[in-house]
């Protein structure tokens, strides 16, 4: 009941991400700025950091599904989304070995895993001509500000969610 009641979390994320893109507005500060929520991401990372403890596997592979669902709801061309979120959840997961998991561990693995899956997605879309964006504007004017954004839902969801989700990963049946 509890990876049912993750999934459906995820979800409402997925869900809510396309909600907040449309009512976000998308330039901020005249213009200047471009925001990109990642809160699925966001929600995968806090989740494979509280609640999956010893396994990857189940991590990644939420990190697979939702990113393929990212592409085919929100984006041209699929896998992009689906094998960024994937690659950073096994990165995240493999740091997480190193450090002990607290509120700043997380806000760290949170800037490293949304600047990575952006960073790579902004390549990608680069490399295939969709985004002709030098470095620096995309470093300055979406980069930054979409990981800041992203880190206060992440802080959110770390005070909502947080005690559960430890709870029941020390419950859980697989480890």
């Amino acid at each position: 009941m509890k990876r049912i009641f993750i999934a459906l979390l995820l979800f409402l994320f997925l869900i809510l991400e396309g909600v907040a893109t449309r009512f976000l507005p998308t330039e901020l500060f005249n213009g200047d700025l471009f925001v990109i929520p990642h809160w699925t991401l966001s929600g995968i990372i806090l989740i494979t950091l509280l609640y999956f403890r010893v396994n990857s596997f189940y991590a990644v592979l939420l990190a697979l599904l939702f990113g393929l669902l990212k592409d085919m709801v929100y984006t041209e061309i699929l896998g992009v989304y689906m094998f960024s979120y994937a690659a950073t959840i096994y990165i995240v997961f493999q740091l997480k070995k190193l450090l002990h998991v607290n509120f700043f561990v997380l806000l760290l693995f949170g800037i490293i895993g949304i600047g990575f899956s952006d960073l790579f997605v902004y390549f990608i879309y680069y490399v295939i001509g969709l985004v002709d964006t030098g470095w620096l504007d995309y470093l300055n004017y979406r980069l930054l500000p979409t990981i800041g954004l992203n880190l206060v839902y992440l802080i959110i969801l770390y005070f909502l969610f947080s005690k559960v989700l430890i709870r029941w990963g020390r419950e859980a049946d697989w480890e």
